[in-house]
């Protein structure tokens, strides 16, 4: 049996995660400030978009804190407990992100029903000025996010919903402009659940992914009958079984496969030209090869055979 894993990797990834760590930061610095003064700006000018905007900036402070809570336990170094280290948090946390989100979403529907059926003053102006900062400020953080949002499940959550915030922006302003010169106040709550169903797509396609890598099931992108022809056409191989591929984060990629090898065969040839498929076509770094002679079904196990 054999392992391969790219010595460059968690070098790349120290680099990756620092990076994150401080866009990140400076992120989270602009938005909490910005979510006081949204939320202020709610109850004074009586602005249910503006709170329905600044519910989902609760959900991104969340996610920025729970982003570089994640890269600092992520950098933790696998132990015995934990033998494929810690990076499967940044997977629970934007996981439950993603369903704090649909919660604050629930609360803006029934308030905004509630506005419907009892409409109420709205200070139009100060809604807008509110919204006109918070675009400034959502335009910032998601450049500053952006770099990062294909390494990171949870880059890539914060970025979504800053990027959701910035649109959530764009229609209260509008919004304000439609109450100002109409004077039609039932606009407050039409704005806040359009910006509710607008990031409510974006949170599902990240709880699936994020349920995806927790259910360990194969990375979006791989499909397991095309790896396991693949392998089944390398020379030496006559057979394979036991073959799983699964993440623990969206950057590491692991597969472990049982190949039988032709009569003639070499072990060490085969399983090399096997972990070199694997890497140079799958981007699979991390992987686990083991050779046999037959295919006989190992620990009492029934296998899948090719």
């Amino acid at each position: 049996m054999a392992h391969d894993h790219a010595g460059e990797a968690g070098h790349s990834h120290d680099h990756t995660a620092g990076a994150n760590a401080k866009m990140l930061t400076w992120a989270l610095g602009l938005t909490a400030t910005y979510l006081v003064a949204e939320v202020i700006g709610g109850f004074v000018f009586n602005s249910l978009a503006l709170l329905s905007d600044a519910a989902h900036m609760l959900t991104d402070v969340a996610a920025l804190i729970i982003a570089l809570m994640a890269i600092k336990l992520g950098g933790k170094s696998a132990d015995d407990k934990r033998t494929f280290g810690y990076r499967r948090f940044e997977i629970l946390a934007a996981a439950f992100n993603a369903v704090l989100l649909f919660c604050i979403a629930i609360y803006v529907f029934v308030e905004a029903i509630k506005r419907f059926n009892a409409p109420q003053e709205v200070q139009s102006w100060g809604m807008m000025i509110v919204a006109a900062i918070g675009l400034a400020v959502n335009f910032i953080s998601m450049r500053l996010l952006m770099s990062g949002k294909d390494a990171s499940f949870n880059v890539k959550g914060a970025y979504l919903e800053v990027w959701a915030d910035m649109i959530g922006s764009v229609g209260v302003i509008l919004g304000a402009l439609a109450i100002k010169f109409t004077g039609f106040t039932w606009i407050d709550p039409i704005v806040a659940v359009g910006i509710g169903l607008w990031v409510l797509p974006r949170t599902w396609i990240l709880l699936r992914d994020t349920t995806n890598v927790l259910l360990e099931g194969v990375p979006a992108g791989l499909t397991l009958g095309e790896i396991r022809s693949e392998i089944a056409a390398l020379p030496g191989v006559a057979g394979l079984h036991d073959l799983h591929v699964w993440s623990t984060s969206n950057e590491e990629i692991s597969c472990t496969v049982h190949v039988v090898l032709q009569s003639d065969a070499d072990g060490d040839s085969t399983r090399t030209a096997v972990q070199a498929m694997l890497r140079d076509k799958h981007r699979i770094e991390h992987s686990t090869v083991q050779t046999e002679r037959s295919e006989a079904p190992c620990d009492g196990q029934e296998h899948l055979h090719q």
